[in-house]
């Protein structure tokens, strides 16, 4: 995954336990990071230069410190960013990104809109799966980063749509 991201790129993280460990491995990497989770934001607050840490506003969902609400969504509309990294609840080709959040699917939206390239990260049990708040259709994302178990039929038909598959 931190392959994708290139030396002097910005950066948003989304929220979510895969986000998290790609903000473990830009820690210390020269880019400059805006993380939409507490625990994103913590870890990168230490980061040794060149890592730059940027802090949206926003209130923190109870459990996970997902970032969400007008101060969230007014930081996005701020910035124009390189790279997103996207957790998602459920690509699908046919019923495209999804989330289990409205306020959180909100948010996704204007990331989607901030960002030049989106790199969706999602385990293998995530593909084909579709939650209640729609998100954007699949071409939104230039690539999915999945693993070896994720649904053939459902990374190939995503590849159809236009989103090339990663698979680590």
């Amino acid at each position: 995954m931190a392959s994708l991201i290139t030396e002097g790129e910005t950066v948003l993280l989304d929220s979510g336990t895969t986000c998290l460990e790609v903000a473990r491995l830009l820690h210390g990497r020269q880019v400059t990071v805006m993380p939409l989770s507490l625990q994103a934001i913590r870890l990168l607050g230490d980061a040794p230069e060149p890592t730059a840490l940027l802090v949206p506003g926003g209130r923190p969902r109870a459990g996970e410190g997902a970032l969400v609400g007008p101060l969230t969504l007014g930081s996005l509309s701020a910035l124009r960013l390189d790279t997103a990294v996207l957790g998602c609840c459920g690509p699908t080709a046919g019923d495209g990104v999804t989330a289990y959040d409205l306020d959180e699917a909100a948010v996704k939206k204007a990331v989607i809109t901030s960002a030049r390239r989106i790199i969706a990260a999602a385990d293998g049990g995530k593909p084909g799966r579709t939650a209640h708040a729609h998100v954007g259709p699949s071409a939104l994302v230039h690539v999915l980063v999945t693993d070896t178990t994720a649904p053939a039929d459902e990374t190939g038909a995503l590849e159809d749509n236009g989103t090339t598959v990663k698979i680590v």
